[in-house]
């Protein structure tokens, strides 16, 4: 399969967070702008746009991507969007997806092949685990969406590689260029492309006594979940200020 145009969307998972390259727009790589070199080497004519903000809630995605991702007329279309919501006090996971299907649908619509994908399994995981319930049904509803239009799936949350803590980012909540990298393979395995990616070797995770477990949580807390929760309680996000990092189809 050849693909000429293609348009990410959704949040810091498409975005590229935990991905760092100071070369790149935002500050970031991530695994679309590795699928996407993968895609660009396969024809002559290829556009890669990429929309996605971190820390935008499902109905913001379709609310400022969907409309510029049709306007650019893509063959390939892949979207992540909802576990920013999930992770909110109060949702409705049921019209959640429901929106999201009727966005998914207008995407259909237009013959582009659409990929989506289910939410990581937060369970074993100390501070996202007891969403786990959550992300279950939303990623049932996904699934079920997927299945009604048609579209390829990426099943995150039975990607059992990603226990290992080397594929997650020092925040813990993105994944890290390893993680990337895995999830580009997943992508294009997924569409069927040809590729010569390959995991990234992860070294042994450090022994870690129980002191220093301690204090390397305290660091975390201190570091990243903080400033997580005060953003969710002021109604900030660490995307407020960041435009897209490749509105127009170009080279990747």
């Amino acid at each position: 399969m050849t693909f000429h145009r293609f348009v990410a969307l959704g949040d810091s998972f498409t975005e590229g967070v935990g991905d760092p390259d100071p070369r790149r727009p935002n500050g970031v790589r991530g695994w679309a702008d590795r699928a996407a070199d993968v895609l660009a080497s396969r024809t002559d004519d290829f556009g890669y746009a990429n929309l996605a903000i971190r820390g935008r809630k499902l109905r913001a995605v379709l609310a400022e991507q969907i409309e510029p991702a049709l306007a650019l007329e893509p063959d390939l279309v892949t979207i992540y969007a909802g576990a920013n919501d999930i992770m909110r006090p109060s949702v409705d996971i049921d019209t959640l997806v429901a929106d999201y299907d009727a966005a998914l649908s207008r995407l259909v619509d237009t013959g582009a092949r659409l990929v989506v994908f289910t939410a990581f399994d937060p369970g074993g995981f100390p501070v996202f685990g007891t969403m786990r319930g959550r992300f279950a049904v939303y990623n049932e509803l996904v699934r079920e969406v997927a299945e009604r239009l048609d579209a390829t799936l990426v099943d995150f949350w039975r990607m059992r590689d990603y226990r290992v803590p080397g594929m997650w980012a020092d925040d813990r909540m993105h994944m890290s260029s390893a993680g990337h990298q895995r999830m580009a393979m997943a992508v294009l395995d997924a569409l069927d492309v040809e590729h010569d990616l390959v995991p990234v070797d992860l070294p042994p995770a450090p022994r870690l006594t129980k002191k220093e477990q301690r204090a390397a949580n305290v660091e975390w807390v201190r570091t990243h979940a903080a400033p997580w929760v005060k953003r969710r309680l002021t109604g900030t996000s660490s995307g407020d200020s960041l435009d897209p990092r490749y509105p127009t189809l170009g080279q990747p």
